[in-house]
């Protein structure tokens, strides 16, 4: 999976997903202005940072070489993706489960719905 299908795949998850920049070479994904997605740009190799269950993001990290602590992210909530070292279903169900974890903390008002 390469960074434009990432970017396609977040935006794609609710019309109401922002994408934007920041500290120049940083990209972040937010639902109702929070983080659920980052990438820093122009890096020898691609990866995504996403917010998971710390148990999740433990088991997964003992599972997968491409799945490490996230960089200047809190490493116990944040894991990063190594893009060209995973599939890029594991990618999606990752950046899915990053999604549903902010949405279920947001106040009900917004009536963003959980990705099944």
């Amino acid at each position: 999976m390469n960074i434009e299908e990432v970017r396609d795949y977040a935006l794609s998850m609710d019309d109401q997903v922002t994408e934007r920049l920041f500290a120049d070479k940083w990209l972040s994904w937010r639902i109702c202005g929070k983080w659920f997605l980052l990438t820093e740009l122009d890096t020898p190799e691609p990866w995504v940072a996403v917010k998971l269950e710390p148990e999740a993001g433990e088991r997964l990290r003992e599972q997968y070489e491409g799945v490490r602590p996230a960089y200047h992210m809190n490493k116990k909530h944040w894991s990063d993706l190594i893009l060209e070292r995973l599939d890029d279903s594991f990618v999606k169900e990752q950046i899915k489960a990053s999604y549903n974890l902010v949405v279920s903390k947001l106040p009900k008002k917004y009536g963003i719905k959980i990705k099944e």
